[in-house]
């Protein structure tokens, strides 16, 4: 039997959710909505592993030319490395919280009324504009998915229909729209001035003048707040507080990501002749006061997930932290390149991990106060393990995949001389290390009797990721061969 071509694999990631979120409203069956988004799973992740397979065996990206279409006429997908890694991550991620989700009785899984069908509806429809964030090799395909990503989270973070949530969705819809517009104007000036959308002839055609400068500026802004990046962060925690775990776990896993991962195609792929010393520092100097603040904040949170929502704000700022050090020529910039993608899925794992074990202590114990938790280690053993092994992963100890992210940031800085951003990232270490003691010691040897039973299934989920983010850190580095296809400066 013939093999599908590279090509077909790469829009068909972004076609298999498309098609579970088209059939799952069509469904009035609350199983059968399911079924469709859960039969979708090993679909996706068999093609996110070709897609990886195929790049890694030949060596380069995936161009996909839609309708036989070239551009300027045509529109334009692509797979390189770092989109290949960041398709299994999101489909590992979408794939467990939906597991989790079908299992358990919180939140969208077990609502009454629409809930159900907003949650298996909106789901494949945020995966599909995940996955088009990563293969778009366009500016307007890149805006449509933004918004597929702006209009798949805002309803599901507002499920129940309080006030509070509500409040939440309203002012995360601002920020997103703002950097909507920001993105959409940013487009216009370019295609303005150059003609074309298409991120490689862009490359190409660029110059520094001041419409391409002050697009750039205002692409970079809107992708910020979609990313919730220092001091454009004020809408994260806000929705994180009432949303269901699994749509936490989606959100600070990979919505984010999908915006920051955009930030590194934008600058690095179509405006590396932008990017001077002086910018890579400023967003650099971005994520360091993200580390500091959001870790502090953390610190000083009385709930969980509210807690767990900060140190997402925190860790982020690590990812903005590669930004000068990949402009390094030698093993300095592709360690810097390993380190910041290998945080990005490192977190990604962890985070969710953390976000569905907390949901779980929380429906255990009827309560989410870090003060008390004290019957959550007997109550639910695996997801006080889970939130303890990416806690430590996102600490960065050792062998786990934040700790060779970490170590990879801290090398790149001290051999190029900005020994100032290893103090940052020690810094943000022992903030993790102080606000996971605050849990951990709560949770672990405390009093009380637990309120409700929680099933195995859906801590084994948790602890799964978790496991996965930790093990990141025991493969050698030459496993990571496939994220440096297409990097930056890297030779053909």
């Amino acid at each position: 039997m013939q093999a599908m071509p590279a090509g077909s694999l790469v829009v068909l990631a972004v076609m298999l959710p498309v098609a579970a979120a088209t059939l799952a409203p069509l469904l009035g069956a609350r199983g059968a909505q399911r079924a469709i988004v859960l039969g979708l799973l090993p679909a996706s992740l068999a093609v996110a592993a070709a897609i990886a397979a195929a790049v890694l065996r030949t060596g380069a990206a995936i161009p996909v030319h839609v309708g036989g279409w070239a551009p300027p006429l045509g529109i334009a997908f692509g797979a390189d490395g770092l989109s290949a890694a960041f398709l299994l991550t999101g489909a590992v991620v979408m794939g467990a919280t939906a597991i989790f989700a079908g299992r358990t009785g919180l939140g969208a899984a077990a609502g009454t009324g629409r809930a159900p069908l907003a949650f298996w509806t909106l789901l494949p429809a945020l995966w599909a504009g995940v996955n088009l964030a990563f293969v778009a090799n366009d500016l307007f395909s890149v805006f449509i998915a933004l918004e597929l990503l702006t209009f798949g989270a805002i309803p599901l973070v507002c499920l129940d229909g309080s006030r509070e949530t509500l409040a939440a969705a309203l002012r995360y819809l601002m920020f997103a729209l703002l950097g909507s517009v920001l993105w959409l104007l940013g487009v216009a000036l370019l295609h303005g001035t150059y003609g074309v959308l298409d991120l490689v002839l862009l490359r190409g055609a660029v110059r520094p003048d001041a419409a391409t400068i002050l697009a750039a500026v205002l692409m970079t802004v809107g992708l910020l707040a979609k990313a919730a990046v220092f001091p454009l962060h004020l809408w994260l925690p806000a929705a994180h507080a009432g949303a269901p775990a699994a749509v936490s776990a989606v959100l600070s896993a990979l919505v984010v990501k999908a915006a920051f991962f955009l930030l590194v195609r934008l600058w690095f792929g179509t405006l590396p002749a932008l990017l001077t010393p002086a910018l890579a520092g400023l967003l650099a100097a971005l994520g360091a006061a993200a580390i500091l603040v959001g870790g502090v904040m953390a610190l000083r949170q009385a709930r969980l997930k509210l807690l767990v929502a900060y140190s997402t704000v925190a860790q982020l700022g690590y990812l903005l932290l590669m930004w000068p050090l990949v402009l390094a020529t030698g093993p300095e910039g592709a360690g810097a390149w390993l380190g910041g993608v290998l945080q990005a899925v490192s977190h990604a794992l962890a985070k969710a991990a953390m976000f569905l074990a907390a949901g779980l202590i929380a429906a255990a114990l009827g309560d989410d106060r870090v003060a008390a938790l004290g019957p959550a280690g007997r109550a639910v053993p695996l997801s006080v393990l889970a939130f303890a092994l990416a806690g430590l992963s996102l600490m960065g100890i050792p062998p786990s995949g934040g700790f060779t992210a970490k170590w990879l940031l801290l090398g790149a800085a001290i051999e190029t001389g900005q020994w100032w951003w290893a103090l940052v990232v020690v810094g943000g270490g022992l903030l993790t290390g102080g606000y996971l003691y605050r849990v951990l010691s709560s949770a672990i040897g405390g009093e009380g009797e637990a309120t409700a039973a929680v099933p195995l299934a859906p801590q084994a989920v948790a602890l799964g990721l978790a496991v996965l983010s930790v093990g990141l850190g025991m493969l050698p580095l030459y496993s990571f061969g496939l994220v440096q296809v297409g990097r930056p400066g890297m030779a053909p």
